[in-house]
């Protein structure tokens, strides 16, 4: 599929090759505080991140400033798909959008109708979210086993479907509101873009400066902190130039890209996925609120990525890409119940406070993304092949078309 991978722009293909990487260092990660969590250091291992730094514990440094960094880096690459990627081109852009919608809404819906009126209904977003790392790791590990476009399409979902679960925090999991601070941030905000479009100013550091300075206002507001990170991606220049790499955003976005995916990920997998495993754990995967979690994003995420997504293509609001069927819309569905990183933060939103419900929480979301994992990849290796006319297409150097 050489048109296809011509498709790809430079900056796609770096974002997804540092996946497989960063996946690994990401389940090392997370292995290692389980196993921490539960052996003999268990109460200094969780202790540690209880330990007050400057005002705030290492793990709300770590959830609320170094995962700032990963949102940053989310909404900057939103930024190119919308500018000059996939999703610049509306025609190309319906089906991710759609496949998110349904991929948000359904998962939500079953944790919903199981956890309506009770204590864990807060856990709604939990199974909506998808980890972009995690999601493309599995998917590198069948390499060109599947169509090109299937990476394009899989980024693209992801990268709406966190965009959904950005908007979904700042709009529940606020909590004491200061309107002062917000205001102030959001002053801090308008500032960085007159900076960049009536002043043109190109430098990086005033809009870094700016936006510690935003981190700190949406911190004290109690609007969550790393929702900056989005704000500051819109806020920095790029350029409609196709991977320009003098633009502040490509070269932010560049630097961004290894840090976060080797040491910030990894370090919140340590801090965050300590769950101990007691006598009742089966007990515990039992409850509504965990159900609810195992549910919606095994089976929550495949359905309603795949129903949406062609229910759109029925009704002719989008088509499929040439070299994509239905099976590997399906493949592509269970992979993003890979909800891991950004389900343990929803979590800690969602459950401030409630030590038992969170452990319970983030052992159903370790289950869950370890069976949609499996389940997709499994599923892709034996049915995710191109067909002959899929590869036919290896040798044509003409520009993609759709399926009508």
């Amino acid at each position: 599929m050489a048109a296809c991978e011509k498709s790809l722009s430079q900056t796609f293909r770096k974002f997804f090759e540092s996946k497989r990487s960063g996946g690994i260092l990401l389940i090392l990660g997370t292995v290692l505080a389980l196993l921490l969590a539960n052996s003999p250091v268990s109460a200094s291992f969780l202790g540690i991140w209880q330990t007050y730094v400057a005002g705030l514990s290492i793990e709300h440094w770590v959830n609320d400033a170094l995962m700032a960094a990963f949102f940053l880096l989310v909404g900057l690459e939103l930024k190119h798909e919308m500018v000059n990627g996939e999703l610049s081109n509306l025609k190309n852009a319906m089906l991710p959008l759609f496949a998110a919608f349904g991929g948000v809404a359904v998962p939500a819906a079953i944790h919903l109708a199981l956890n309506t009126g009770t204590t864990t209904q807060p856990g709604i977003g939990i199974p909506m979210a998808t980890d972009i790392v995690f999601a493309l790791a599995a998917l590198s590990l069948l390499g060109s086993k599947v169509p090109a476009s299937l990476k394009v399409f899989l980024t693209a979902l992801a990268v709406v479907d966190d965009l959904a679960a950005i908007v979904v925090i700042a709009l529940f999991y606020t909590s004491q509101m200061s309107v002062t601070y917000l205001l102030c941030a959001l002053a801090t905000f308008a500032v960085l873009i007159a900076l960049n479009r009536f002043f043109k100013v190109g430098a990086l550091l005033p809009y870094l400066a700016g936006g510690l300075l935003m981190w700190f206002f949406m911190l004290q507001s109690g609007v969550h902190a790393t929702l900056t990170g989005v704000l500051l991606a819109f806020a920095i220049p790029s350029s409609a130039l196709q991977d320009d790499a003098h633009s502040p955003s490509h070269v932010l976005e560049h630097f961004l890209r290894k840090p976060v995916s080797l040491v910030i990920l990894p370090i919140f997998a340590l801090v965050n996925a300590g769950v101990i495993i007691g006598t009742g754990w089966a007990d515990s995967l039992l409850t509504n609120n965990s159900l609810g979690v195992i549910a919606g994003l095994v089976i929550g995420k495949p359905l309603g990525i795949t129903l949406m997504s062609f229910c759109a293509v029925a009704l002719g609001l989008c088509r499929l890409p040439l070299d994509l069927s239905w099976r590997h819309v399906i493949g592509a569905g269970f992979l993003a119940g890979i909800g891991f990183t950004m389900s343990i933060f929803i979590t800690n939103l969602a459950f401030t406070g409630a030590g038992d419900i969170i452990n319970d929480s983030k052992m159903a979301i370790l289950l869950a993304s370890c069976l949609a994992g499996l389940v997709g990849v499994a599923w892709l290796t034996l049915f995710g092949h191109p067909t002959s006319m899929e590869r036919n297409m290896d040798t044509m150097d003409l520009p993609i078309e759709d399926k009508s």
